[in-house]
């Protein structure tokens, strides 16, 4: 079952690439991060705009497995699914490289929301997600 919500296609940039010539491991977090801030948008959220509301979405844990390298200019595909459970949203996010959909990374990413500074549920968070929820 294909339980992925989302995806994007991204390349490798020379520059995230160290000596060894495969992508820094925190590059890794950057490509989530960027995969997540777009499927914010695709539901129809804003940082900027939740910010100005009082509402701040951070990562509270991640889970990070590095399976096979990514190297410079390899494009990927980014996916993501999306669980609750209680206040956290975990976001289960796999790279693959695109030319032979070799899995690269799988990341557990945990976010919780700040409303006005306290750890707290937000209602604009929950009714975004809602069609996208998954339980394991």
């Amino acid at each position: 079952m294909n339980k992925y919500v989302f995806e994007t296609r991204m390349e490798v940039r020379d520059y995230e690439c160290d000596i060894e010539g495969i992508v820094n491991n925190a590059n890794y977090l950057h490509y989530t991060e960027h995969t997540r801030h777009l499927f914010l948008k695709e539901c129809g959220l804003s940082f900027a705009e939740m910010h100005a509301k009082g509402v701040d979405a951070v990562v509270a844990r991640m889970k990070l497995d590095f399976k096979t390298p990514l190297r410079c200019d390899d494009e990927f595909i980014s996916r993501l699914w999306l669980e609750k459970e209680g206040i956290k949203y975990i976001f289960h996010q796999d790279i693959f490289r695109a030319s032979d959909d070799a899995l690269c990374f799988r990341g557990d990413i945990t976010l919780v929301c700040l409303v006005n500074g306290r750890l707290g549920n937000s209602e604009d968070y929950d009714n975004a997600f809602r069609e996208y929820i998954q339980s394991k």
